[in-house]
């Protein structure tokens, strides 16, 4: 066989292709974050069941850099100025949060070891098939998963979607 030349990780580039497509049709772009992931730093009591979601919308965030290996930011959490930083191997779906339409991320190969607690899928999804039943859908909360509007735009509706992983 030929050696073929190894290419770097597509989900960087993913990640900002679908941060630009729900930006562009007036949508708030969400991560969904693996919190236990090593070099994860967000607000501790943001959360919950060792994930995180993130609002990645300009409104909210300052100094937004989507790079290669990180996601980094300044954001408000109960009114308090944090510092986000973000591996992209990390993150495990991008979404529209009015919506839910986005694209869950498988994990990189290379890196799949990194996480320190499994991130909620069963054993049973880690086969191909299994993992290609898979899929990621916006079901309703009544948490506010710390993240709180500007003070400068309307107030968010009460509820809003998370991700859960269905068969």
């Amino acid at each position: 066989m030929s050696d073929m030349p190894e290419m770097s990780s597509q989900r960087p580039y993913l990640l900002r292709a679908m941060h630009e497509w729900i930006s562009d049709n007036g949508m708030t772009p969400y991560l969904l974050v693996n919190a236990n992931f090593k070099g994860v730093h967000v607000p501790p009591h943001t959360i919950k069941d060792g994930q995180v979601v993130l609002n990645i919308a300009e409104r909210a965030v300052h100094m937004l850099s989507l790079g290669n290996e990180y996601i980094t930011f300044n954001a408000r959490f109960g009114g308090v100025s944090h510092e986000v930083f973000v591996p992209v191997a990390a993150v495990l779906a991008i979404y529209a949060r009015e919506t839910g339409q986005g694209m869950g991320l498988p994990p990189d190969l290379d890196v799949s070891d990194e996480s320190e607690v499994d991130i909620g899928v069963s054993s049973s999804a880690t086969d191909d098939k299994s993992a290609a039943a898979t899929k990621l859908v916006s079901v309703p909360s009544d948490d506010d998963g710390g993240d709180e509007p500007p003070s400068n735009s309307p107030a968010s509706p009460p509820r809003r979607g998370h991700l859960r992983v269905i068969k």
